[in-house]
């Protein structure tokens, strides 16, 4: 009992250590999405508690991230959705986002999230962070209509050196350097990010200083829970697209979490059980004006510190958040927007400094990769968002399907006195009466079939000489290399040779029998796979012997 109430105790704290932390960054995320930073801290609340309750991942806080705010930003702009329609718009992403992680989840599509690569994840996050910068150089000297503009633009922020607001730069160059230093000690570096907010909230106040403009200049903020509303349906149609990039971007943040952060029991977690938790959490967050959400890793990393050890502590995490929302929610509207700018700036730098170990290790082992992950960094500086996210997973694609059809071997297997087998490269030629074993290394991919071609050893003017070809393994097998099969074979049989088929598993067996390309072979020359390795291989290999001492 004693030591359940000691877990209990742990959990409560790792949640209020989450929802202190939760202030500062959802307010933050939510001024990168370009909505009222009250919808960022509602984010931490009823979409946090629902999905801390179902995920696969013990431990996963789901709430509202710097990628995922800058994704939404770039939805809804792309959406055309109307000034006034900002705030409906908003929680019908949420909710369609949440109708898109549910369905996958529930069809057990996790996989598909390996997809999007690690060079793609690096390359985007890369470029959201130099947006995120860029973004902010306006509020951090107090110059407006910067904020939207990229990275060529950051010769006009200059130029207007002397528009810059002194009061204004003291407070956002201010909480850079004081994140940055507090970030350097261990025992308050978590809280960095309050700290800063709250010292020059109160430099502001006490200086008097009417030129640096505050959150209350942006929005109101209410000391208030969000309220029920329901989602526009109407919208849907204009933000079913953006909602399938957002989800994309939230769920691979999420892989990044189960990944790094173990369950307490040891147990595995799961893709599509994390999926369906994420999806849940979007959907009765949408009900109460939430942001759209997915596993945090920063956020995850605070609880964990804290003393995390169950669920309990992500949903008090949550319930932490509504009192404090309660308790200081008229206070957020005296925060500098220079501020919050310098904390986003400091964030966004940390997350490409976290990532500067994958770029290198990019770099160092595919040339491949390499250029998918500067294409999609590029993508996410000069096209929207929306667009960037998909453009780098069919890059991701097209790498995998590439390397599927080219990275193929066939080797020739050849049989030692002592009984064991060799492999050896394929002759460019067949011999005379020469039987020959032949192992495929592949996927019986259609893309691989021109590689197949090439490796494959002539035989014209060969006859009789017998094929083996192993099949061991290859669970399935497409019409485009069927087809090419049934060819070789047809010619190959009419120089008087032998074709066989060896270790046919039960799938493909079914293939080959309703095409009838069995038929071309002969059912006599397929072999079903067996459980003893070498059984039908040497099984073939007799049968074979004795077609060649025939025909000889």
């Amino acid at each position: 009992m004693l030591e359940k109430l000691k877990k209990i105790k742990s959990d409560v704290i790792a949640g209020f250590a989450t929802a202190v932390f939760s202030i500062p960054e959802g307010m933050a995320y939510a001024k990168l999405a370009g909505v009222n930073p009250i919808y960022g801290l509602y984010s931490g609340i009823v979409a946090t508690i629902a999905a801390a309750m179902t995920t696969g991942t013990v431990l996963m806080v789901s709430t509202v991230t710097s990628a995922i705010a800058v994704t939404t930003h770039s939805v809804l702009n792309i959406a055309g959705i109307e000034p006034a329609n900002a705030s409906n718009a908003l929680f019908t992403l949420t909710f369609l986002v949440g109708i898109v992680m549910l369905t996958l989840g529930l069809f057990r599509l996790g996989r598909l999230i390996d997809f999007v690569s690690n060079a793609v994840m690096t390359g985007f996050l890369v470029g959201v962070s130099v947006i995120i910068i860029v973004g902010e150089l306006g509020n951090l000297v107090g110059i407006a209509g910067h904020q939207e503009k990229k990275i060529v633009e950051i010769f006009d922020w200059i130029k207007d050196f002397h528009h810059w607001d002194p009061n204004t730069c003291l407070i956002g160059f201010g909480s850079i350097v004081l994140m940055l230093l507090l970030r350097a000690l261990p025992k308050i570096k978590e809280a960095a990010a309050l700290i800063v907010l709250l010292t020059f909230t109160l430099v502001v106040y006490l200086n008097h200083w009417d030129t640096v403009v505050l959150i209350s200049g942006v929005s109101s903020v209410a000391n208030s829970l969000p309220s029920f509303i329901i989602p526009d349906f109407s919208l849907m149609p204009r933000l079913a697209v953006g909602a399938v990039s957002v989800t994309l971007v939230a769920l691979t943040q999420g892989t990044a979490v189960s990944t790094a952060i173990p369950n307490p029991d040891g147990s595995e977690p799961s893709h599509s059980r994390d999926f369906v938790g994420e999806g849940i959490g979007n959907i009765a967050g949408s009900f109460f004006q939430s942001m759209g959400t997915g596993g945090s890793l920063s956020r995850t990393a605070i609880s964990v510190g804290a003393g995390a050890r169950s669920r309990l502590a992500g949903v008090s995490s949550g319930f932490w958040l509504i009192v404090l929302v309660l308790l200081l929610g008229r206070m957020i509207e005296h925060i500098p927007v220079a501020s919050i700018a310098g904390v986003l700036c400091v964030i966004a730098g940390g997350i490409i400094h976290e990532r500067s170990s994958d770029i290198k290790l990019i770099v160092t082992t595919s040339l491949a990769s390499t250029l998918v992950m500067v294409a999609t960094f590029l993508a996410s500086l000069f096209i929207p968002l929306q667009w960037a996210i998909f453009l780098g997973a069919a890059l991701s694609l097209l790498f995998f399907v590439y390397t599927s059809a080219t990275k193929i071997r066939l080797v020739q297997w050849v049989q030692t006195k002592e009984g064991y087998f060799m492999k050896k490269n394929v002759p460019k030629r067949l011999s005379l009466g020469q039987l020959i074993i032949l192992d495929y290394e592949g996927n019986c991919f259609f893309g691989e079939v021109p590689a197949i071609k090439k490796l494959m050893p002539s035989t014209i003017g060969v006859h009789g000489s017998v094929i083996i070809w192993r099949m061991r393994g290859c669970e399935d097998v497409h019409s485009t290399f069927l087809k090419w099969l049934k060819r070789f074979v047809e010619e190959f049989h009419s120089g008087n040779n032998q074709f066989m088929l060896e270790g046919v598993e039960p799938h493909v067996m079914k293939q080959l029998k309703k095409t009838s390309i069995i038929e071309s072979i002969g059912k006599e020359n397929v072999f079903p796979a067996h459980p003893g390795i070498f059984v039908t291989l040497n099984r073939a290999i007799d049968v074979a012997n004795q077609w060649i001492s025939k025909h000889s």
